[in-house]
Formats: C-alpha cells, structure tokens, sequence
C-alpha cells in the first residue's frame, strides 16, 4: 500500500466507526451494491460508453443514501451530488467516471497523475473559484469497479492554496493561454503540479472487479457501507450524535422526575407540571411532599423564603439522585462491557434494588465504602460493585439539612404517554408502575455504553446516550428560571481547539525554546527530543497550563477541554506511560469526542486481561486525572451546576477506568475541590491584597506552601478522615484570611471614628472654656465626619450586603494559580459560555454590580460584559480569554465600554461573528466568538462572518474566510473581508459622514392616537364648510406605507396639525398644560374642536406623565417643536422600519408621520439618487435590524453613512436625471437608475470585481 492510500477504516470519522448501523441496512446497501457491479460487468461486455456507466452509478446512489440528494451531471462534470433536492443547491461531492476498458486515462495505485484526475482537478477549481462552492466534501474517480476517494480538503491543501496554479487556472479560463481548449489546461498545467504532489495527496481506493460483495467479511462490508454513506462523503450527521439532544429520552426523563418543558417569550423553561397533572409519586412531587410534610425546609438556610423554595429544594435533591443514579448507569455498562457482559454485573434493575432503601445502600453503604470496610450484611450483594471514592457519593450538604432518597414513599406512577417501553405484543406500555423501577426500565431502554463498538448482528439499536447527551439534558433542566444556552460541541470543539494550541505555543516558548512560534514548531521541537527526561519536561510544561470556566454549567467546555489537552499531547508526540515511554495510539477528537486507534486505524478497546491493552487504558486515566487535577477549574453560581460539572469530569475518567492488578476498579479522585460554588463576578478581596497576615496569625501554623499540598493532598487521599483533615486546614486558612481582611476593616472603622470623636472632644472642650472654633477646625470636623460615615458605609456594604454572601474569592480560593509567595498570578485561560442577561431586569443584584466597579457596567447592556471584564482580569500576562456570547456588543451603545475596553487593554487575536446563524438550538440570540490576550492591542484581529447554516468543521471554515481586521476604539465593530475593506477605504476617502453635512435629518410628527389626528379627504372638507379657518391647520400627511422610490403614493389623507398650547404655542411664558390656550383654541377652531373632542378620553390616556400635564389632551404628542418649518422645505423621505429601501422626493410642504422620516438641506435631489441606488442599499445593510429582521432606518443610522458631497457637475448631472424621472414618474426605472449607479461607481473609482460585489449583496 502506497503510503498515501488510506484504509477505508482509517479514512472514517473516527465518531462514525463506532456507530452501529442496523444490519437491515447494511444487507439492502450490499445488495444494491451487487446490482450496480452487475450493470457495469454488462455495459463493460458490450464495450459501451462511459456515458452508459452514469445510469447503474446514478440508481445505485439513490437507492441507497442520496434519495433525498439531486445526482446529475453539471457542464463538463459526469456526475454530481448536490447538496439539496435540486440543482439550485452546491454541489457536494465530484464524480469523474472513466469506462473500465479505458485504463490510459484511469489511475493506478502508484500513478495517480491521469487524465481522469487532471479533469477532476479542473472541475474543482471551477466550482471552488468560479461558483465560489466552499461545500465540496469529497471528489471521486471511478470505473464502476474501481473507487478513488479524495477528501476535498486535501484538495484545498495541495491545490487550491497554491497561488500558482490558481494563477495559470485563471489566465486559462480567461482565454490569456495559447488555447482554451480543457486540453491545455490537463496538459500543460493539471499534469504539472499533481505530478509535484502525486505520492502526498492521501485517498482511499476500493476494488470490487474481482471480489464478490457476498466474499467480503462482515467488517469489510460494514466499512464499505460507510464510506459510501452520507455522513462520510457529504459530512451529514448521524444517529448517535453525542451534540443532538435525545427529544424522547429528554421528555420522558422530565416526566419521571416531575417536570415539563412550556415555550414562553420564544424560550424553552422547565417548571414543574400543573396542579391537576402531577403525579404524587413522580421524584419531584415526593420529596416535595416529604419536605413539607415532615417541616423540613425550615432547616434549609441557603434558599429563599418565597413560594418556589420547596420547588427550588425539591429539584436539587432530585438531581443528586438522579445524577447518582445515571453515574451509575454509565458504571454499569461499563463493568459490563470489561466482562463479557455477565450478568452479574448488571446491578440497577428492580429485581436487585427493589426500592429507594435498596438504592441508598449502594450508594452510602457499597459504593463509598472500600470492599473491606463493608459491612458483612452487605458484602456479598454488592461484591461486584466497586469502591469509588469520590463525593458523588457521599451525603450532600442539602441531603444533611433534610432527608436522603430513603425517605421517599414506594409508589407506583402513571407511564409517559409517549413512552419508550413496549409491552410483550411490542405495543408500547400503559398504566403504572413502581417509580423506581421505571425509571430502572427506562434507562436500560437505552445504550448507555461508553464505547460503542460495530454489531451488525442486531435487527434494532438502542439509542446512544452518552455523557454529551447527559449534560446537555441537565443544563435545560438546570437552566429553569430563565432558559439555558447549552454550548453545541462544535463550539465548545472549535473554541478548545484555538485557544489551548495557542496557549501551548506560548508555555513552550517561555520555558522551552524562545523560537517556537507555532504549534507545527512546537511538534517538531518534541520529535527531537525523545528521552524519557525530555518527555517528562514537555508533560509538565503542558500540566502547567490553567483553564478556567468562570460560569461552568453543566461543565461542557472543561470536557472539551480536557480532551483536546489529551489529543495535544498525543500530537506532540509526548502522550506517554507513567514510565514516560510514548503510548502505541493515536488519540484525535471527532464529534466532541476523544477517540483512541491504533497503527491501522482500528478503534481501541480495553481488554481486561491484555496487558497492552491495560498500559494505554491505565495510561490514558491517569493523564486524564492529571490534566483535571492540575488544568481545569470551574465556578458556577448555581450549586446543581456544580455537581453535574463534577460528574461529567468524573464519567469522563470512568471511560477509561481500569482494573489494578488486586482486581478491583480503580477509584476516583477528589476532583470536587477544582469545580466550585460561588457569584463569580462578586469578590470581598482585591487581588492585589496579600496573604502574608493571614499566615502570621496563631490560629495557623501552615506555610502558603503547607496550604497548596493540602489542596493536591486533598485530590488523591482514599482515606474519608485524612479527607476531613485536609478540608479543615484549607478551611481554617480561609477563614483566617478573612478575619484578617474583616479586622482591616473594623481597625480602619476604629481609626476614622476616633479620628473623629477626638476632634469633635476636643472643639467642644474649647466651647465650654469660652473659646471660639475657627472655621478651618469646623471644616476639618466634617470631613473627618465624612469620613467616618464612609468607612461605616463601605463596612455594612461588605460584610452585611446579602450579595457577599455567595461571593467568590478569586484571590486564594484556587491556590494553583498563587506563587510560592502567595501573590495571585492567574490562569492561562479563561473560556467559557457566561450567561446572558440584561442588567436592568436583574434589579438590586444590579445595583450591587454596579457598585462593584466594572468598568464595562452599563445599566442598558447585559452581565456577559462584566464576565468579559472579570476574565481580563483573572488571566496572567499573555493570558488568554476566549467567550462566545451575544453579538450584541459589537454595535449596540451599551456595548461601548465594553468595546473600548477590549480595544485600550487587551489584544483581541480572534473574532467570529455568526450574524444570523442561530447556534443555539432553544434560543433565537445571535452570538460571537471573541479571543483576546492580556497585553496591548496589535491591531491584527483575525476575523470573520459565518454566513452557513451547517458547520461540519469551524476551523477550516474560519481559516477559509477570516481576514485580518484593526479594532482600535469603542466605535461599532465590523468585521469585512478584504474586498469590504477595499471598498470601505475608498468611500472613507472621499466620502464625508451625513452628520457632518449642511443637512438636517428628523423624525415625523408622532400623534399619539392616529384616528383622531389623520383625515381623509372628506372629512378634511367637512371640517372646511363647518370652518373656513380649520384650513390653516389641516396638512397633508405622508405615512411610510405611502413612500415609493423617488416619489410617492399620496393616499388622500390629511393630519390635523395642533402644536403644544395652540393657539397660543408662540406664548414662551406658558408652561404646561394650558386651559387659556385649549378656551381660545375651542374659540378660534371649534370645528375641529368639536371633531377632537369626540376622542378626548382616549388623547387623555396616550401618555399619563405628559397629557395633561406636559401639554393639552387636544394637542399632538410630539409636534416637531424645533422643527415643524422645515417640512415646507423640499426634502427626502423614508420609511423608518421596513425589509425595502425606499427613499422619496418631495416639495410639496407634506408633513410626515412617525413612521417615516426626513432631511432637508443641499444636495437633497442628489442625495435621492443615492439613498435609491444599489450603493445605497450597500452602505445600509448593516443597520441596526427589528426583532423580525427589518432594517431600522432611524435618524442614528443615517447620520454615520459616509458619502461624498458633491461638486457642482455632479450634483447636476444627478439632479437632470432625477428631474426626468419625476416629471415621467411611471417610466421604468432600470435604465436612469443603471445611469445613477455609474455615476457613483465612477465617483469612488470601483473596480468592477467590488461594483460585482456591492450588486450582489
């Protein structure tokens, strides 16, 4: 085999080999496959042409796995597989085919470099530079009997970033060869630099000319089944997608326990389900029932007094239980599956746990005891079930304050209607059964394993449900209260991927070698040092690197986390044993998973009693308890956030579990102490306070030294006292440190009050003696005064303020991140998904931020500002912090300080706008990816905009479009490709902002109640005969419904137009509403008096704060005050919300309607053509948009655009077209307007490739 040519094995997404396919399917694709060989064996004895070969090909596809997908040929290409139904949708995979007997132009195995391939070449290049498809996964060649596979990125690799052959393709296809002819281009181009390229371009080559389809093994079918499939050429997901959440398992699990899903306000909330739909016997309803019933919750502290703290309590015993239990579930098939699935080993089924009682046995009296330490009664039912040693199964602290799961009744429940669980006929089941054992049957109606290996053998596959699935079911439950935003794994991938690999190029180059300024230098650095000792050192080079997720959820991102930490260091090459010898595999990460192969592509499996196998799995759980153990660390308000962040770590070193050579499971450590709980954002303690008192008190005799062993001690003792001990000397030192910041502040209390006390003493000792206190002294009592009453404000606001009470100390709360000193250096990396709520719905907590500090704070903008500013702040030097959030900060105003500050004190390295693209499943908020470092800003932001709504791989599509971008000040930040960027400098060049103009720009008039102020016709001359003088008042209106391009559709409608106190409003003395003015206005008008009167009920209730107070009921709601003569000026005027630009002229003295607005001022006619033109519309697409997506085209948006003032010539030449279009007002607009559009791309010097690309936006 060359050494390019991949096994099909190996070429497959390592995610995909272990998907089990039904062998239903399986069986249909071979026979199909048959069918297709059959075909090509007869069109081959006929010596048919290759045109007869498309035909089998084509109905081998489609009955297969591209129903769903139009396959057909395009201009010169054979065969195409496009990605939707039709040819309108980009094509996704090429297909070149060559007729069997035509072997000069097929390629051979150890000759790639042929006709078929050089054709191939062409037709990529077409489609990726000339139709501009960025969506081609794969190209292929075949004869029918013969298959080369090419990924389509290789392609991109070896050719498209060639700029070469980009070059001589171009002056091809621009007829600037010798010939146009395909030929010249296979000849004297393709041949050239595929033969540079031939032994490199990786491929897979399938032969069935001289194999039967039924001769092939099972896994050898099972392989080819794949590589034809549609998740490997086309990249489309697939069953066990651990990113999707399992609807059917979700819905049941919430019923089980006692909740629902409800939409409200377009997001999805879990709540606990309606009075007459609960079910006593659901998890939920018993142990409310259970706390209430037996007065529990008065003992409970920590949770408010309101009328959810028995839900509050209820659901966070549940989920200890519940995560206990699915733990367990996991364990289970784990044991299982290391032997031989005896069924010994299948311990949570009712038959062997036949109640709540049962249950917590295993939990407190097997599963957190060592075998020995069991009690007799129990050793021998739980013999198979090993010791873990971790806090997931000791008692919690609520579970101390209340009860555990044995205090729950026996009762039998209603089954979900739409339950997975079928009768004996197949049906699926009715009725009741016990809660427990439900909830047991459940479960086991899924494939919980860890490690699903290839079973073809079944006629049904249980779902996977793996610890993906698991944490992103519980971050929708957990996120309750306001909707949570589960990071999808391709994020969470992407985000890892970037920033650990540069956060690793930066440890190496500080502590290894000063030139290593990539990740391709650092792997070649470790690939020239391959002793034990130079292992060693690249390993804690790498275990020194600290991650932090300061609001960690369910714990996604620390997943990814550590597994892109694993396939880092399998791709340095330093992925090794506890003797530092490397590790025989290849780790690499693939649908948010870690996945282990061999030489040959072949997944891992633990084999008990194989010692090889033993070396990488005991191998791999160790690397994996060190990089949790040294690397990551998380915060999470929310306290069930923190214990499911904790179990998805541990399931994580579960996967991996061993047995030692004593035959029993390897425990697990102490990894609660790294996830913790806490208000991130809030800290008593600055981080530049020290530590140093806090150790010279008599109360501590440890070392700062003494108290971050504690820490690693704590992490990896078995023994539950020595546990005890550790906790009290971590605990005794923070309580030291506090008492100690807590006696600065009462010593500094002390000091002001004395201060002033004395003073105060010491003036009134000189009053009694008849002494006179001089005007200095008096001042200086009062600042002292001030003072004082400062520092006891600044006390009771510290100590006493409820929002301390769950504050987090970042200053020693992780001591990994403190000098042998004590002096807090920081993290590494921050990264992370923070929440996303708006500051001014958050009440006092807001205020209490705000007192905080911050300066991104802004009361209008969202707390993912402030996790911005806290993460800055926490990363060392260098550090680097990478969030994905809403967008919203790019251009809203209240984004401003946050904007200025990453401008003015970080160095943004990365940003990805997503615009529209929804990541989120359960929320419509438009989000971003920013990573930024802790130094100064060097002005090389690599950015770009996703525009796909279907990512299979975000690091090669960002590396694909992102261009180097300069964010420089709190000003909106875009993000353009190099062609906007050329675009927008020539427009800076000779274009002025409108704002700067001799224009003035407005909003029309708002009534306030529209049908008492806008007419039609009819009534206008009613009012007229009953009153001459309603003729002074009565204008003609323009609503933004009625505005077309240029010109507009007067719809005959007509405002009364009463300014505030009119008749009177010239009167500056009034103030307020004026009864003077309405008596004389009833006098002068009473026509149109009378007609307002009629609604003066409702003109009294539009504005309560201001009708009636402000000004009179009759009189409009805002009137143009400052304004109202410049609508008898000619002007231009647009609808102010709407999908379509349309912007009029008009000198007819109309008033405007709120709805719409106007400039007037010079160059008006001018500025018509403009605003019309498809520059225009160009120069507007990125205005602020509705909740629906219509353009909001209001005063702030028109005054930034930048457009040249106009010269003379220019201006004429603008205003005879626009005369000529309205004075033939219904000739067609396409021809004046090509003419306007050539006007204004000859003013910026457009070159016709940016003309192309403004028109095609």
């Amino acid at each position: 085999m060359n050494s390019n040519q991949l096994d099909p094995q190996k070429a497959l997404n390592p995610a995909y080999k272990k998907f089990t396919p039904l062998k239903k399917d399986i069986d249909d694709f071979a026979k199909e496959l048959e069918k297709c060989i059959s075909a090509i064996n007869v069109i081959d004895s006929k010596g048919e042409s290759e045109e007869h070969l498309k035909s089998p090909i084509t109905k081998f596809l489609s009955s297969t796995f591209y129903k769903d997908n139009e396959i057909n040929t395009r201009e010169r290409i054979d065969l195409a597989i496009y990605l939707g139904a039709d040819s309108s949708s980009d094509i996704g995979v090429l297909l070149e085919a060559k007729k069997p007997s035509n072997k000069s132009e097929f390629p051979k195995k150890e000759k790639l470099n042929c006709k078929a391939i050089q054709e191939l070449l062409l037709y990529y290049l077409k489609e990726r530079i000339d139709y501009k498809n960025n969506n081609i996964k794969h190209l292929v060649i075949t004869n029918g009997f013969e298959w080369y596979f090419f990924k389509a990125e290789d392609f991109y690799d070896t050719f498209y970033k060639n700029k070469e052959l980009v070059k001589e393709y171009g002056q091809f296809r621009d007829k600037l060869k010798d010939s146009s002819k395909n030929e010249l281009f296979y000849d004297e181009i393709a041949k050239k630099y595929i033969a540079k390229v031939e032994n490199q371009i990786p491929f897979v080559y399938v032969d069935f000319k001289n194999k039967s389809i039924s001769d092939l093994k099972q896994k050898e079918i099972v392989n080819i089944y794949k590589l034809f499939s549609d998740v490997h050429l086309l990249g489309k997901s697939f069953g066990n997608d651990s990113n999707q959440l399992n609807k059917a398992f979700y819905n049941e699990l919430l019923h089980i326990i006692g909740l629902e899903e409800i939409k409200e306000s377009g997001k999805k909330l879990i709540q606990r389900k309606k009075d007459k739909e609960r079910d006593y016997a659901s998890l939920l309803e018993n142990a409310i029932f259970t706390l209430e019933d037996k007065d529990y919750l008065r003992k409970v502290k920590n949770v408010g007094n309101d009328e959810n703290k028995p839900f509050n309590v209820g659901l966070e015993l549940c989920l200890t239980w519940v995560n206990r239990i699915l733990f367990l579930k996991l364990l289970e098939s784990q044991l299982c599956s290391y032997n031989e699935n005896a069924k010994e080993y299948k311990f949570l089924n009712f038959e062997f746990l036949n109640g709540f009682d049962a249950l917590n046995e295993l939990f407190f009296s097997a599963l957190a005891k060592p075998l020995q330490d069991r009690h007799p009664r129990y050793a021998e039912k739980f013999k198979n079930i090993p010791y873990l040693n971790s806090s997931l199964f000791e008692k919690s602290e609520l579970e101390d304050f209340t009860f555990d799961i044995t205090a729950l009744m026996d009762e039998e429940m209603n089954i979900y209607s739409s339950t997975v669980l079928k009768d004996h006929k197949g049906d699926r089941l009715s009725g009741k059964l016990n809660t427990l054992d439900y909830l047991f049957k459940f479960l086991d109606a899924y494939d919980f394993s860890t490690e699903s290996g290839v079973e073809t053998d079944k006629h049904e596959s249980k779902t996977l449900i793996n610890a993906s699935v698991l944490g992103l079911i519980f971050e929708k439950i957990n996120g309750y209260k306001d909707g949570s935003f589960y990071t999808p794994g391709l994020i969470t991938m992407f985000m890892c991927k970037e920033t650990l690999r540069k956060s690793i190029i930066q440890k190496f180059k500080e502590e290894v070698n000063e030139t290593i300024e990539t990740f391709e230098d650092a792997k070649d650095y470790c690939q020239k040092y391959f002793k034990k000792d130079d292992i060693k050192r690249f390993n804690e080079v790498v275990n020194s690197i600290r991650i932090c997720d300061p609001a960690v959820g369910s714990g996604h991102f620390l997943v990814s986390a550590l597994n892109e930490m694993v396939a880092i260091k399998s791709e340095l090459g330093i992925l090794a044993d506890e003797n530092y010898n490397i590790l025989p595999c290849v780790i690499e990460i693939e649908n948010d998973e870690l996945y282990i192969s061999n030489a040959n592509g072949e997944l891992f499996d633990y084999i008990r009693k194989d010692p090889n196998s033993l070396r990488i799995q005991k191998s791999i759980f160790h690397e994996k308890e060190t990089l949790i153990e040294n690397c990551l660390f998380g915060v999470d308000i929310n306290s069930n956030s923190v214990n499911i962040c904790r179990l998805r770590l541990w399931i994580e070193l579960l996967k991996n579990a061993y047995y030692t050579e004593d035959g029993e499971l390897q425990t697990l450590p102490n990894i609660d102490i790294n996830i913790k709980c806490g208000n991130s954002l809030i800290s008593r303690f600055a981080l530049t306070d020290s530590l140093k008192s806090a150790f010279k008190n008599k109360e501590v005799n440890v070392s700062i030294e003494d108290y971050k062993q504690a820490v690693k001690d704590y992490k990896i003792t078995n023994s539950k006292s020595k546990k005890r001990e550790i906790e009290e000397i971590i605990n005794t030192v923070k309580h030291n440190f506090k008492s100690t910041y807590d006696n600065k502040l009462k010593d500094k209390l002390s000091k002001a009050l004395g201060d002033y006390q004395n003073e105060e003493q010491r003036q009134q000792n000189l009053i009694a003696f008849g002494e006179t206190i001089k005007k200095t002294e008096k001042d200086q009592l009062k600042k002292l005064k001030i003072k004082s009453d400062q520092v006891q404000k600044e006390k009771e606001e510290i100590l006493n303020n409820i929002i301390y009470r769950n504050a987090f100390e970042w200053r020693f709360e992780f001591p990994e991140v403190l000098d042998d000193e004590g002096n807090f250096i920081g993290f590494d990396v921050i990264i992370g998904n923070p929440p996303y709520i708006q500051l001014q719905k958050m009440g006092a907590l807001s205020d209490s931020l705000q007192k905080v500090s911050y300066e991104t704070f802004a009361r209008t903008g969202d707390i993912y500002s402030l996790f911005y500013e806290l993460g800055a702040n926490i990363i060392k030097q260098k550090g680097l912090l990478t969030y994905i959030t809403s967008n919203k900060w790019m251009r809203a105003a209240y984004g401003e300080s946050l904007r200025k500050f990453f401008a003015e004190k970080t160095n943004p390295l990365i940003l990805i706008d997503f615009g529209g693209t929804q990541i989120f499943d359960t929320a419509t908020v438009d989000t971003n990816i920013l990573m930024l470092s802790k130094e100064s800003n060097q002005l090389k932001t690599m950015a770009c905009i996703v525009k796909e709504k279907v990512l299979n791989n975000l690091s090669d599509y960002f590396r694909l479009h992102s261009t180097n971008s300069q964010f420089i000040s709190s000003e909106s930040w875009g993000i353009l490709s190099d062609i906007e960027q050329s675009i927008k400098a020539k427009i800076e060049a000779v274009g002025t902002p409108l704002k700067d103009w001799d224009i003035n720009i407005y909003r029309g008039v708002l009534t306030g109640y529209n049908e008492a102020f806008i007419i039609d016709g009819k009534k206008k001359d009613e009012l007229i005969a009953e009153d001459p003088k309603s003729a002074e008042i009565i204008r003609p209106i323009l609503r933004g419904r009625d505005i077309k391009k240029y010109s507009y559709d007067f719809a005959d409608l007509w405002i009364i137009y009463v300014p505030w106190h009119f008749p009177l409003h010239n009167d500056s003395s009034i103030k307020g509403a004026s009864q003077a003015a309405e008596d004389e206005f009833k006098k002068q008008y009473s026509a149109i008096y009378n007609h307002l009167l009629k609604f003066k009920n409702e003109l009294s209730n539009r504005n309560n704060a201001e009708t009636g107070v402000r000004y009179e009921w009759y009189a409009l709601q805002r009137w143009g005050s400052n304004y109202w003569e410049d609508f008898s000026k000619q002007k231009i005027v647009w609808k102010r919300v709407g999908s379509i630009l349309r912007f009029a002229y008009d000198d007819t003295g109309a008033l405007c309607l709120d709805s719409t607005c106007f400039a007037t001022g010079k160059y008006i006619k001018y500025l018509v053509g403009i605003m019309n033109s498809k520059f225009g519309k160009y120069i507007m697409k990125d205005s602020p948009q509705t909740g629906t997506g219509d353009l909001l085209i209001s005063v702030q948006a028109i005054e930034p655009l930048i457009i040249p003032i106009p010269d003379d010539i220019i201006n004429n030449k603008f205003e005879i077209i626009i005369n000529s279009k309205l004075q033939n007002i219904n000739n067609l607009l396409s021809d004046f307007e090509k003419d306007i559009d050539i006007l204004i791309y000859e003013m910026f010097k457009f070159t016709e490739e940016e003309i192309e690309f403004i028109e095609s936006q």
